[in-house]
């Protein structure tokens, strides 16, 4: 949703966008994931409690929610930096718009694995 309208704006209304925005982005991006990380613990540590059966499931949601953050430290950490740091080279500005849109697409993709393993998990277990 992001990427293509991003692309859509020269380098000096992406960075005016950016910088009223990009706050808000964070506080989505981090209450989303960390949310789906912790549940997926705290569901994870009540079936060990329990001693119930389907906690590969959970394991399996709980490790690709883990991997969600990770693409944080890999990949959005920096390039979130560079877009904070301000206007750079359409080119440049371009290649980073475009491989963050790639990197958020990985992000889907495990998310989505998640998602999944923990609907398995009820699936199989009720």
């Amino acid at each position: 949703i992001f990427v293509p309208f991003w692309l859509r704006l020269n380098p000096d209304e992406f960075f005016s966008w950016y910088t009223k925005n990009q706050a808000s982005l964070v506080d989505y991006y981090t209450l989303l994931e960390v949310s789906s990380l912790l549940l997926t613990l705290l569901s994870l540590i009540v079936l060990q409690i329990q001693k119930s059966s389907g906690g590969l499931w959970m394991g399996i949601s709980f490790l690709f929610s883990l991997f969600v953050i990770l693409t944080f430290f890999i990949f959005f950490k920096d390039a979130n930096a560079q877009l904070n740091a301000g206007p750079i080279a359409k080119e440049v500005f371009i290649d980073t718009i475009q491989r963050w849109g790639n990197w958020q697409w990985i992000r889907v993709g495990l998310g989505s694995v998640s998602f999944i393993a923990a609907l398995v998990f009820l699936q199989k277990e009720h």
